[in-house]
């Protein structure tokens, strides 16, 4: 979600709208706060945030090992989810910091706090990034007893840390380090820790014999001539990047630059290069990316506005806050088409195309994907010309008129599991000849922007 953290920042609203023809009316919007489905999809479960996290809304998953670990602008929450039909909460550490996006490494989670703090403990307050004095960055958890994590380090960051991608080292390398990709954006002359024109990431390395030693290794400049910044209808010109996938097994990585859609040669972990870039008339906010299991084709999503205004209509068009999928050549990307969800939303609902994963199926490219009240998508882009819904989960507006939504979904295991702003975390189950055969692959460890082959890294058949 685009950050509303700095008081000296504004920030506006929006997103998204269908791709395939299907009845779309306000006699179609489900009514308020009810759950439905398409007949190849069922609700397993919902799990309520816990008590101690109830007040602030979810966001990130990551996964390990038959957890499930949800970031909250509060925290993080641990959820037992070997059996997904029992699933359940473990614990919750209360340590606020939005967006709290997080990844998981043996014994290690990873957070991502982009709102300025008073300081960098749990007990800290807000405190506007304008006072030297004032922390964000990301901060590192040892989850070894999940019923009472312990937090061992923080390292301060440049403008914050927005969101992270966990990098495994390479080599001799792969056993003894993991790094963090830091994006972060919003520069102020005002903020002495976050100056312009900051055209850059920020690198972590994490030792993991002494994930304490943990530091800033690198500061690689993505935009050496500046970004895009003159587009007309951009919502922020390009001042570092929103969001970086990483596929480290094939060198390469795909960033979400708000303006600028990039892919990187990562072979050499420290020094990320700029191999393609392109932008698009019709993106506002370059927000993440998803490559095809064969890393062929690269799905990157808009988001139109920050997310916050109710664009799922018809009014807004089938070309604006969607997703594009690109062609990977020799030549670098090539665009092949968009798409959006094909029902219209309420007025009242917030809805755009947010954070999704692959469903691992062999021979085809087939992602489920949160659209905050727009829901869950399941939806096939083997054809990048031609991608279509298969499926979808979603709620009708919410009786009191408030926004929120699904923040990211996420297919683990069998199942897919969705971090809902208010009612939680939500199991999901997809039925379909499509998607027969994902069932069997497994994975123990999924960091959705840390991605791996399906025959490769952790994953396996059953």
């Amino acid at each position: 979600m685009l950050s509303l953290r700095r008081s000296l920042v504004a920030a506006a609203a929006a997103v998204a709208l269908g791709a395939m023809a299907m009845p779309a009316s306000a006699a179609d919007i489900p009514p308020a706060d009810t759950v439905v489905t398409s007949p190849n999809v069922s609700h397993v479960l919902n799990i309520p945030k816990p008590a101690p996290i109830a007040g602030t809304i979810n966001t990130d998953i990551a996964f390990q090992s038959g957890y499930a670990y949800v970031g909250n602008y509060g925290g993080f929450s641990i959820y037992d989810v070997r059996d997904p039909k029992q699933a359940k909460p473990v614990s919750s550490v209360v340590c606020p910091g939005s967006q709290m996006d997080v990844s998981v490494y043996g014994n290690l989670l990873f957070s991502a706090v982009d709102s300025s703090r008073s300081d960098d403990s749990c007990n800290s307050t807000a405190l506007s990034a304008d006072h030297k004095e004032a922390w964000e960055g990301v901060r590192i958890f040892d989850i070894t007893d999940k019923a009472a994590p312990k937090y061992i380090k923080s390292v301060e960051t440049n403008c914050g840390s927005h969101t992270l991608t966990l990098v495994p080292g390479k080599g001799r390398d792969r056993n003894r380090n993991v790094y963090l990709y830091v994006s972060s954006y919003n520069p102020s002359a005002n903020f002495p820790d976050c100056q312009p024109p900051h055209d850059k990431i920020s690198i972590i390395k994490v030792p993991l014999d002494d994930p304490t030693a943990a530091a800033v290794a690198a500061t690689p400049v993505v935009f050496p001539d500046g970004g895009n910044e003159t587009q007309p209808g951009l919502l922020v010109p390009t001042s570092g990047c929103h969001d970086i996938t990483a596929y480290a097994e094939k060198d390469i990585a795909a960033g979400a630059c708000m303006g600028d859609g990039v892919l990187f040669d990562i072979s050499d972990r420290l020094n990320p290069r700029v191999t393609a870039r392109v932008t698009d008339p019709n993106f506002a906010f370059w927000h993440s990316a998803t490559f095809s299991n064969d890393a062929r084709k690269v799905v990157f999503t808009d988001e139109l506005g920050g997310g916050g205004a109710a664009t799922c209509n018809e009014a807004t068009g089938p070309n604006r806050g969607a997703d594009a999928i690109y062609d990977v050549t020799r030549r670098g990307l090539v665009f092949k088409s968009y798409f959006k969800i094909p029902r219209y939303q309420a007025d009242s609902e917030n809805c755009v195309a947010h954070n999704g994963s692959l469903i691992p199926v062999k021979g085809k490219d087939i992602m489920v994907q949160a659209w905050y009240m727009g829901g869950v998508s399941i939806w096939d882009f083997t054809d990048s010309s031609k991608p279509r819904e298969i499926g979808y989960f979603e709620r009708g507006p919410r009786a009191d008129g408030s926004g929120g939504g699904v923040w990211s979904a996420y297919y683990y295991n069998g199942h897919i599991y969705a971090a809902d702003f208010h009612q939680g975390l939500d199991v999901i189950k997809i039925d379909d000849p499509l998607v027969r055969g994902a069932e069997r692959v497994r994975t123990d460890r999924l960091n959705v922007q840390t991605q791996e082959s399906y025959r490769g890294g952790g994953w396996g058949h059953d």
